[in-house]
């Protein structure tokens, strides 16, 4: 296993794990669904949505299979496919300047992405304050589609 932490500029409430040879476009994406879920995708794209629009911890950690935590700590927690094809994952927020975003590299191929989302009931009053927190587990597997396997209670 291999973990990486980042802080993230959540500007526009989200953040992005594409491979580096994509566009990253989550403009269509972004569905009602989409922001309820706090999670959009696309080709080669995964864009998390964050209940604050600051900077946010974000935890990537690369696994050889599927990850046995408990969801008990966390508040919501989905899990959904990408393709990185270039063996680069770019870590960044969806205004970062691209060339200067954090990159993994990792084995080209299909993976399985667990988000979890952490604390989102947190926030102060005014909204910029908080102690919510963000993981994302990867590891290789055949895609099997968009699953909610947690949802938060009152988003």
């Amino acid at each position: 296993m291999s973990s990486y932490r980042y802080t993230l500029f959540a500007d526009y409430f989200q953040f992005y794990l594409q491979d580096e040879k994509v566009d990253g476009n989550l403009s269509d994406a972004w569905t009602e669904q989409a922001v309820q879920d706090l999670l959009a995708i696309a080709p080669g794209t995964i864009g998390v949505g964050t209940v604050r629009n600051m900077d946010v911890p974000v935890e990537v950690e690369l696994l050889q299979s599927t990850p046995s935590e408990s969801f008990d700590a966390w508040d919501q927690v989905n899990e959904c496919d990408i393709e990185i094809r270039s063996g680069t994952l770019v870590i960044a927020g969806c205004t970062d300047y691209f060339p200067d975003a954090a990159r993994i590299k990792v084995e080209p191929g299909s993976y399985r992405a667990r988000v979890y989302y952490g604390k989102l009931d947190s926030l102060s009053e005014d909204g910029l304050d908080g102690d919510d927190h963000y993981k994302v587990s990867l590891w290789m597997s055949e895609p099997s589609g968009l699953r909610i396997l947690k949802r938060r209670s009152c988003p």
